[in-house]
């Protein structure tokens, strides 16, 4: 399995895994890594559809996947993390940050909140006095006493609440790019930056993919 050559593309990050490493790109900046070898994606960028499409050496790895859920609209990205588990909740922190709950292996809904940069350009579009830095040491047992603190406070808070209400006692699943951040915040966290990897490789090994990926 390890020879399988994995693409994500997100909708600001590509992400390319090989033999157990990960290299990303912004897609502004994209271009193929594999050098014509034969690869598994999936894709949630529209504007690079087209032109995975017309990459004869990419195989699609939607066309494979059977997945079962109440939920509709699920995007390829969430349905892919959610085969990764079999109880849990996953928490993929990126542009936005998505929340999934996985009960003996079937998804059972989720939801959507900002991501952590998403958050902070906003405040700053609201007005200059609102432009600050994320910090991750502020004290999130105590009222803020200054603006920098307010801000950080409610940026955190307001992701943190929500996910603490769906988990309770159940383990977390972080990942994407401030999946480590936040799951400093949790005692039943796991941070994972190859779970949506080890989703693809599950559902290759279910089904038929990997004849496809032979034939190329």
């Amino acid at each position: 399995m390890e020879n399988f050559r994995l693409l994500d593309v997100g909708n600001t990050t590509a992400s390319f895994y090989h033999k157990g490493k990960i290299e990303k790109v912004n897609v502004k900046n994209f271009k193929m890594l594999f050098n014509k070898k034969p690869y598994f994606y999936i894709n949630v960028n529209h504007k690079l559809k087209k032109r995975l499409k017309r990459d004869r050496y990419g195989i699609d790895l939607k066309e494979f996947i059977s997945f079962k859920t109440k939920y509709r609209g699920l995007g390829i990205d969430r349905v892919v993390v959610s085969k990764a588990i079999k109880d849990g909740i996953i928490v993929d922190a990126g542009s936005a940050i998505t929340v999934d709950i996985v009960k003996n292996h079937k998804h059972k809904g989720g939801f959507i909140l900002q991501g952590i940069y998403n958050q902070i350009e906003s405040y700053k579009k609201i007005s200059k006095a609102l432009n600050f830095e994320l910090d991750l040491k502020i004290d999130l047992d105590r009222l803020p006493n200054s603006t920098k603190e307010a801000l950080n406070y409610a940026l955190l808070k307001s992701i943190i609440l929500p996910i603490k209400e769906v988990s309770k006692n159940k383990k977390i699943y972080f990942t994407g790019g401030d999946g480590k951040k936040l799951s400093k915040f949790f005692s039943n966290a796991i941070y994972d930056e190859f779970l949506i990897f080890k989703g693809m490789k599950k559902i290759i090994k279910e089904s038929n993919a990997y004849n496809s990926f032979t034939k190329r």
